[in-house]
């Protein structure tokens, strides 16, 4: 399972990812009832009556509300197996920085929701494995996962990650930053979700070849009244700037703690990208200009930690160990 901030993606052995959902809970605030996950809960964001919220119970890539999570992993889980008879084994995708509290939470959290146990697998890790890397060579590789709540940087030589850094700063971030642009900008309002649509159809880190534009709605804060107007994609980079430097910030500091024989075989094979961030027109020619590294982005990299948390499960027998960096525990019964 990639249990992540924007989205839960769930791979089963022998049939690949059977569930690809957004992590949005709907309840209702009188009762405490659960009304919709995924899909239909997200399509309420934004647009609920006083007494429903819809809420994301994953901040920065942990927990923020365990009950809720809880819950959304219980849903989604009933959604594959239906009348549960069996409890599955689960390995469940965290950031790289995560501390032992935050591990804790994630492994209670899948064992409530009814798994019989519960593995951690880092993200970079899964990341690295679902891009085709042959991470038990000892060779360096160095892996940039830039997900909804988090980015997350490794090298990665004989399965194992040699330095790392996790930083909260990814696609929400990304969407803030057009909200507060549009806003110091243009005096006008919009919701995440039109942010988010703009990210993805001119959003951009990189000059494009030709310029792009699209129309936008908000509320002018001036008169309080609908407004529509027009926004360019050389705008977007000038409202991701500060985003997209933090992140290359932390791969420059990354690639200066790590072993010059490993920095010397990432210059050779080159940077992978992964996550839906990474999907940001430019972000490989970016990292690619500021680094000398060649960059490329990874074939479906979106879905990238969900294949490599599922090829996972083939080693889940070597698991108690942190054998393979896979784990740091073994979750019993």
């Amino acid at each position: 399972m990639d249990l992540g901030t924007a989205s839960v993606l769930i791979f089963v052995k022998g049939k690949g990812i059977v569930l690809r959902e957004p992590s949005v809970v709907a309840l209702d605030k009188n009762t405490g009832r659960l009304l919709k996950v995924g899909d239909e809960a997200q399509k309420m964001l934004g647009r609920t009556p006083g007494n429903i919220v819809a809420i994301r119970p994953l901040r920065e890539g942990v927990i923020s509300d365990y009950d809720m999570t809880e819950r959304m992993i219980r849903e989604f889980l009933k959604k594959l197996t239906g009348f549960r008879l069996f409890k599955p084994r689960l390995i469940i995708c965290v950031p790289s920085g995560i501390t032992e509290v935050e591990e804790r939470a994630v492994i209670d959290a899948g064992i409530q929701a009814g798994a019989r146990r519960v593995y951690l697998i880092e993200e970079p890790v899964a990341a690295a494995i679902g891009a085709g890397i042959d991470i038990a060579k000892p060779d360096g590789h160095m892996v940039v996962d830039i997900g909804g709540g988090t980015s997350d940087i490794a090298v990665i030589s004989l399965s194992g990650i040699v330095e790392s850094a996790s930083i909260k700063v990814a696609g929400d971030l990304f969407d803030e930053s057009v909200v507060k642009y549009i806003r110091r900008k243009h005096n006008v309002l919009i919701g995440d979700r039109t942010a988010e649509e703009l990210k993805i159809r001119i959003g951009c880190v990189y000059p494009r070849e030709e310029e792009l534009e699209a129309e936008v709605k908000g509320r002018d804060l001036m008169t309080g009244l609908p407004r529509v107007f027009k926004v360019s994609s050389s705008e977007m980079i000038e409202a991701f700037e500060e985003v997209s430097s933090r992140i290359v910030e932390a791969i420059h500091s990354v690639l200066e703690r790590t072993p010059p024989e490993l920095v010397a075989d990432i210059s050779t094979n080159g940077i992978t990208m992964t996550g839906g961030g990474s999907l940001v027109y430019g972000f490989d020619k970016l990292i690619q200009e500021k680094t000398g590294i060649e960059t490329h982005v990874a074939d479906d990299a979106i879905s990238c930690v969900a294949y490599g948390t599922g090829k996972s499960l083939d080693w889940i027998a070597d698991m108690q160990d942190g054998t393979m960096n896979l784990s740091r525990r073994k979750q019993m019964n």
